[in-house]
């Protein structure tokens, strides 16, 4: 779990320094393409059989996939890797706390919102308004791609839901990665590095994560999940020279200690939260 963690985020640090070359568009179109063609490959889906409304939880999972990392992306092209991971898992924390209903979430949302408060210095004044904004949508998109995750995993057999969710991604977000980076996708340099976000970010955290809820709780994978932010901080700082402030680091924590303690109470209810892989 740890593992894919890591591989999550500095998969995510690598993409940033790609960027330069490719854009923000044009490296989400690399790793969406690259994860799509390894995931069709390895999970060979079944095209026939299937409703409309199976096709249609599909396809709506594949267009909160693609939101989600474009969305991302676009927020780490603006802010520290750190912050813009901290600010995006709002988006599962607030799902979390709205699926328990119970009166001690409030305690856990005015933690968030202490976290958000100190990490945006009072008034966001120490991060761009915009990376913010993406960083917050990407947040909401990941809360919708745990709900069609769900549904996509109830409706087709293993990993097939996901593989054509991402075919469904990659064939929405190529054409505005052409429209801003053009030739330079073809580069082979900048397709190797998009390869290796594709697999740093997608096919191996995917593929990690399914081994790990063999052997884990539900409940201890969704906490552990909670550690992103700071490993995200951490990949920030080794690959990207991104240091945090000490108010940002306890903003952080305060985001980690709000998520764990929902999903604590939605553990104390006897329903353990599904949570998949995010950005």
């Amino acid at each position: 779990m740890l593992a894919g963690g890591i591989s999550v985020q500095f998969g995510g640090a690598l993409a940033v320094t790609l960027m330069p070359r490719a854009g923000a568009l044009g490296v989400v179109s690399l790793r969406l393409l690259v994860a799509a063609i390894v995931l069709l490959l390895v999970c060979r889906p079944k095209l026939r059989g299937h409703s409309r409304a199976d096709w249609g939880t599909v396809v709506v999972f594949g267009i909160a996939m693609a939101a989600m990392n474009g969305l991302f992306y676009q927020a780490v092209a603006r802010i520290p890797l750190g912050p813009a991971v901290t600010l995006e898992v709002l988006g599962p924390l607030a799902l979390s706390v709205l699926a328990s209903r119970r009166a001690i979430n409030a305690l856990w949302a005015a933690l968030a919102l202490g976290g958000v408060f100190l990490l945006g210095g009072g008034g966001f004044s120490s991060l761009d308004p915009a990376g913010v904004a993406f960083a917050l949508g990407a947040g909401a998109m990941w809360a919708a791609y745990i709900v069609f995750s769900a549904r996509t995993g109830r409706r087709f057999p293993q990993a097939d839901g996901l593989a054509l969710a991402m075919a469904v991604g990659a064939v929405l977000f190529l054409p505005l990665g052409i429209a801003e980076s053009g030739a330079k996708l073809a580069d082979p340099t900048t397709f190797g590095l998009g390869a290796a976000v594709a697999l740093l970010s997608s096919v191996l955290p995917y593929t990690l994560e399914l081994l790990a809820l063999r052997r884990l709780p539900a409940s201890t994978f969704a906490i552990l999940m909670s550690l992103e932010p700071a490993l995200a901080a951490t990949a920030g700082f080794l690959v990207l020279g991104q240091s945090l402030s000490a108010a940002e680091g306890a903003a952080i924590a305060l985001v980690i200690g709000a998520s764990m303690g929902a999903v604590r109470t939605q553990v104390g209810r006897g329903k353990a939260p599904a949570v998949e892989a995010g950005s």
